[in-house]
């Protein structure tokens, strides 16, 4: 606690009520590597969670600072190493035969993260070059033991600060336990590559590493190598002669892509996870945080960024509106002004003049004025959003994130938003009524009984036979304009 307070220069006040409070958790964390810069020192001691964090911060440097943004690229991938000797003992206690078996090269490790190191490897037989994910020993009980703290901190915000209550900071833990469980199960991390892999593999913009399920299992994963320079080598990037603003926009164009077209998105796309091949592909790596979101979800977060890139702020309000985010008591109105005190400046300023750190703390005002509480089902995917401008703008710092998000944003509108979508809705709901057909006859005569034997029917019997009818209307009319 003291090294993290003394690296951010904190006032005196803050760094005297910081150390009386932090006293009871110093148990929490260890040590921490003596090596290291303070922050990141302070940061690796605390534990795996907070690494997480760590990495978002590393992609922010509009936010921390060039400098400190720099020293947190180590949390990527750079990370202390567990030995060659204890990745072999878990393959064999996961997979039920030694290493040697599978691989007749098995290099030490080549990347080290916060839950797991990456081997390079060859398997036996076929001279496949493979990466070997392992998880690091323990890993479950510290990221268990940071969840505790997390809740135990959650339970004194929500005690000491009655107006923080609406970010929902319990729901928020409970949230991020969840992703991390996921995480921490490499047979759900293969699924989920394997799963993304399908999903774009008509992108040519898009390689993911192919799945080797006999050699993976819950504390293993094996996955083809990938060769590609790493995006946080910027110097090794224009060495290669890649574009840096074709780059930059592909990065922001694929995420957009993957989540409005499937809601399938990877939700951990720092540098550390993505590399570029030669041909300009973009390679992406670790499928341990996925997010997803729903079709109505997808369709209100394109048309809000449709909203913003049209400057149509009373639209935006009314999608906020509409969806619930904002309380309905509110005035739509003057929400819209606030949204416009947010987006102008943007729209007025080169981009390398926007500041991140006070566009979110006006963005923070505007929320905590409208009485906006946490939506736990966008964390992951305002999160991401946050992670990959940073990544883009390493890339192109000039980056115009509206101008370059228009053409996904455009077409997903056209294709779901739009006479076409209203043909593929009826549809869908055609195919849903037609699997209840069978069964209309019977409710309509139960609906008819029940009129004939109730003098007075409760509302109910007459939802009822309105909900058998209307099912069979709206099936022949949706059959309707399909078939004209």
């Amino acid at each position: 606690m003291r090294i993290t307070i003394d690296a951010l220069n904190a006032s005196s006040g803050v760094k005297i009520v910081a150390r009386i409070l932090g006293w009871p958790f110093q148990w929490l964390g260890l040590k921490g590597e003596p090596e290291q810069p303070p922050f990141l020192r302070a940061i690796t001691a605390l534990g795996p969670a907070y690494i997480k964090f760590g990495q978002i911060l590393s992609t922010r440097p509009d936010v921390v600072g060039r400098a400190l943004a720099e020293e947190l690229k180590i949390l990527q991938d750079r990370l202390p190493k567990f030995s060659t000797e204890e990745a072999k003992r878990t393959i064999e206690s996961e997979l039920g035969e030694s290493a040697d078996s599978y691989f007749s090269e098995f290099s030490d490790p080549v990347a080290a993260a916060s839950i797991s190191q990456v081997h390079k490897a060859v398997l036996k037989g076929s001279g496949l070059v493979v990466a070997v994910k392992v998880l690091r020993p323990n890993v479950e009980r510290a990221f268990q033991r940071d969840i505790d703290a997390f809740y135990l901190a959650a339970w004194l915000i929500n005690i000491l600060s009655p107006g923080a209550r609406r970010l929902k900071p319990r729901d928020v833990i409970a949230h991020f336990e969840g992703v991390v469980t996921r995480e921490l199960d490499l047979r759900m991390e293969a699924s989920s590559a394997d799963e993304f892999a399908n999903a774009n593999k008509k992108d040519k913009a898009i390689g993911v590493p192919t799945v080797r399920w006999a050699m993976s299992g819950k504390r293993v994963l094996t996955l083809d190598w990938v060769e590609g320079l790493k995006l946080s080598d910027l110097e090794g990037l224009r060495a290669a002669g890649h574009n840096m603003e074709m780059l930059s926009r592909g990065i922001i164009q694929m995420f957009l892509r993957t989540a409005l077209k499937d809601g399938h998105f990877h939700a951990d796309m720092h540098q550390g996870n993505l590399k570029v091949s030669k041909d300009g592909t973009i390679l992406v790596m670790d499928f341990g945080i996925m997010g997803r979101i729903d079709e109505y979800t997808r369709r209100v977060y394109a048309e809000i960024l449709m909203g913003f890139i049209r400057r149509d702020y009373i639209r935006v309000a009314q999608l906020h509106f509409e969806a619930g985010y904002v309380p309905s008591h509110q005035n739509v109105y003057e929400f819209a002004q606030a949204l416009r005190s947010v987006g102008e400046p943007i729209f007025g300023m080169e981009a390398g003049r926007i500041s991140m750190a006070r566009l979110l703390a006006h963005l923070f005002e505007v929320t905590e004025r409208f009485g906006m509480e946490t939506r736990t089902e966008l964390i992951l995917l305002q999160r991401t959003m946050v992670v990959v401008e940073g990544v883009a703008r390493s890339l192109d710092p000039n980056l115009n994130i509206w101008q370059t998000a228009r053409p996904v944003v455009e077409d997903y509108i056209k294709r779901h938003i739009g006479p076409v979508a209203i043909i593929h809705d009826f549809s869908h709901a055609a195919k849903v009524f037609a699997r209840f057909g069978p069964q209309l006859p019977h409710l309509v005569e139960q609906a008819i009984h029940k009129l004939e034997s109730d003098a007075a029917p409760p509302p109910r019997q007459y939802k009822l036979m309105w909900f058998a009818l209307g099912g069979v209307s709206t099936t022949v009319f949706a059959l309707l304009i399909i078939l004209l």
